[in-house]
């Protein structure tokens, strides 16, 4: 059998499975077993836990449970309604200052808690009533969550992006700190839209009043004092703190990754203990529940993935693509555009875990070749893989904000969506025409 032969039976085979609807871990996995017993010595089966274990061995790879563990303990407490709150408080007089406030909001949530679906679920419960209490339509609203909780798997501590540095062999230090500015980048196109969106709906709904007489949707807000603003500070800044602190012992060199999670992990579970006195047996249940449940989930998945990329790689049908690819002689956008438009395209079905997993050997090598700085193209990848985070059909950030707020309509969310969606695209082109938007801070602070 060809090895053109062998990828496209291999491929859909995979997708035969995963259209049954089995979940994704099983489905790699059981796809590759099968593949291992009729196309691959009957030792390799032997072999299969070894294997999976070797793989998993990565002490980067470690650090996913603590980081996990960290956001579990900040999501699972009251740190994003206490975050919204002050950052409402401080920024209620600008023209959609709400709104700018959740996209905030939503941007350091998720840089503490790392994690999308949370951060949509922990800002949500508070910011989508306040917004529509304040005149915002419900998919406007539903749309800044959404697109904002994309935030955490860029900003670091990213698991999207261990990930990546594991499968792409480059630094996590430097992913981490090329996703930053991008990170800044989307906050600021957020924002702005946020705004120009909001003084949009505002003068709509003044027009009526003048010519219909229709009560404006937009309350006046009274003036809000110093001492109120400040006394909403305390319980913000720890957290704050917290992230920042993190950020030195990672990037000053006095903590490895893994040591840097541990730490977090430590700090975030004292913090809601003094701040929110949660310290009790029945209380941390649901946070190291929780942390278990997901920590299984996505290590086997990464397990499962990492036997799938094995034997594709065994069965050189990664190595012939990747050949194939680069025989094609495409110039370096156009194989830039065609790998984004798979990505994509995968996003549809798959979670970016396992798209990074999978796709990594095949698209990284000719990427290389094209002379493609590869941590660079980890950010690219990384917000095109947030697209699939909140376009349909499955848009995962969709689902926790229509659960979050069930008596919003979904077409009014996935409307409420799109735009933000075209923004990413933007902040993509606008980094792939200036690299040095994601280059410069990991080349000036890491040479």
């Amino acid at each position: 059998m060809t090895d053109l032969s062998m990828g496209l039976l291999y491929g859909g085979a995979t997708l035969a499975v995963m259209f049954t609807g089995m979940p994704i871990a099983f489905a790699l996995g059981a796809v590759a077993l099968v593949f291992m017993y009729a196309f691959m010595p009957v030792s390799s089966l032997d072999m299969v836990t070894q294997n999976v274990y070797e793989e998993m061995a990565s002490i980067t790879l470690l650090s996913i449970p603590l980081f996990i563990l960290k956001g579990a303990a900040i999501g699972r407490s009251p740190a994003g309604q206490d975050l919204y709150l002050a950052l409402h408080a401080w920024m209620r007089r600008i023209p959609g200052g709400l709104g700018i406030a959740n996209v905030v909001a939503c941007g350091l949530f998720a840089a503490m808690a790392g994690s999308s679906p949370a951060t949509c679920s922990a800002i949500g419960s508070a910011g989508i009533p306040e917004m529509r209490k304040r005149g915002y339509s419900p998919g406007f609203a539903a749309g800044i969550i959404a697109a904002g909780g994309t935030l955490g798997i860029l900003l670091p501590p990213s698991i999207t992006m261990i990930l990546y540095a594991v499968a792409a062999e480059q630094s996590l230090g430097r992913l981490f700190l090329a996703g930053i500015v991008p990170a800044l980048l989307l906050i600021a196109l957020f924002s702005c839209y946020t705004a120009w969106r909001y003084r949009h709906e505002y003068s709509v709904a003044e027009a009526a009043l003048q010519r219909h007489g229709t009560a404006s949707p937009f309350p006046k807000e009274g003036p809000m004092s110093r001492r109120d603003k400040l006394a909403m500070l305390p319980r913000v800044l720890p957290f704050i703190i917290l992230l920042l602190g993190v950020m030195v012992a990672l990037y000053g060199g006095y903590a490895t990754p893994s040591e840097t999670a541990g730490l977090g992990a430590l700090l975030a579970l004292g913090l809601i203990a003094g701040i929110y006195r949660i310290w009790r047996p029945r209380q941390l249940e649901p946070i190291l529940s929780a942390t278990l449940k997901e920590s299984t989930m996505l290590m086997l998945i990464i397990g499962m993935s990492l036997l799938y990329s094995y034997v594709m790689s065994y069965l050189h049908i990664s190595q012939s693509t990747a050949q194939w690819i680069v025989g094609m002689h495409l110039s370096r956008w156009v194989l830039l555009a065609a790998i984004l438009l798979l990505v994509i395209v995968l996003g549809f079905f798959l979670p970016p875990v396992s798209i990074i997993l999978m796709t990594a050997p095949i698209i990284l090598p000719p990427l290389k070749a094209a002379g493609f700085d590869l941590v660079w193209f980890g950010v690219i990848m990384t917000i095109v893989m947030e697209l699939g985070l909140i376009h349909p059909p499955v848009g995962l950030n969709i689902f926790v904000i229509k659960n979050t707020a069930p008596d919003i309509a979904l077409r009014d969310i996935v409307w409420g969506v799109m735009p933000f969606v075209v923004l990413m695209l933007l902040a993509v082109v606008l980094i792939c025409a200036f690299p040095a938007i994601s280059l410069w801070l990991p080349n000036m602070l890491m040479n």
